[in-house]
């Protein structure tokens, strides 16, 4: 059985479909593709596909990862076109690579995130509540999740958080890397942190993942595609 291992964003509108509406759309794009998947064995035989380290719902994404498994030998480049031309605009496969073998889940360490304020955010308050964020040993914050209300530790999982110009009109933009960490710590966890500690709320934040992959001890974020 052939691995790849796929590299796709969600775009625009698309940044609202579920992690579940994108399985189904996926599957769908296989077989109008015509790829040739492997099932798995058993009454209900599924394709062959494993999901790692996927976006919230209405965040947009440059960085979202899944493998397959061929029953028959494809090049990378002829699947990558063939998906691409069968899922809907705002759903497009970015890049295929052979899988070199082992977990794809266990490169995804961390990601990067942007987050675009409203016009009406002030640069000066952004950057002292950052500042007052970073200076804490620990943030926690409150998340209801399917087994109820949890509480996180939003600083602990923070690489790197900084304040950007953002272009003219618009309010500055957060750049933030963020440690993949069990349970999981998500973007808006930081939003919630930073109104918690500085009392700074952001209205309507657009979370946007530019990259996920290896943590290097020096913070950056790598390939996980990569040789």
């Amino acid at each position: 059985m052939q691995r790849l291992r796929v590299r796709y964003a969600k775009r625009g509108r698309l940044r609202f479909s579920s992690h579940r509406d994108f399985s189904r759309v996926f599957e769908r794009a296989i077989a109008r593709a015509a790829v040739p998947m492997a099932y798995s064995s058993g009454f209900h035989p599924h394709p062959r596909i494993s999901y790692a380290g996927a976006a919230p719902t209405g965040a947009a994404s440059e960085a979202e990862y899944l493998e397959i498994g061929l029953a028959e030998v494809r090049t990378p480049d002829e699947v990558r076109a063939a998906l691409d031309d069968s899922l809907p605009d705002g759903l497009d496969v970015l890049e295929v690579a052979e899988s070199p073998g082992g977990a794809l889940a266990t490169l995804l360490e961390a990601s990067v995130w942007e987050l675009r304020t409203g016009s009406g955010t002030d640069p000066a308050a952004l950057g002292a509540a950052l500042q007052a964020f970073l200076a804490q040993p620990e943030v926690p914050v409150e998340r209801v999740t399917k087994r109820g209300p949890r509480t996180f530790d939003a600083r602990g999982a923070v690489v790197a958080l900084d304040a950007l110009p953002g272009p003219d009109g618009e309010g500055p933009r957060l750049r933030l890397v963020l440690r993949h960490t069990e349970p999981a710590v998500r973007a808006t966890d930081v939003l919630t942190g930073l109104a918690s500690v500085a009392d700074l709320v952001v209205e309507r934040p657009l979370l946007t993942r530019l990259a996920q992959g290896p943590l290097g001890e020096d913070g950056t974020v790598g390939d996980p595609l990569a040789t």
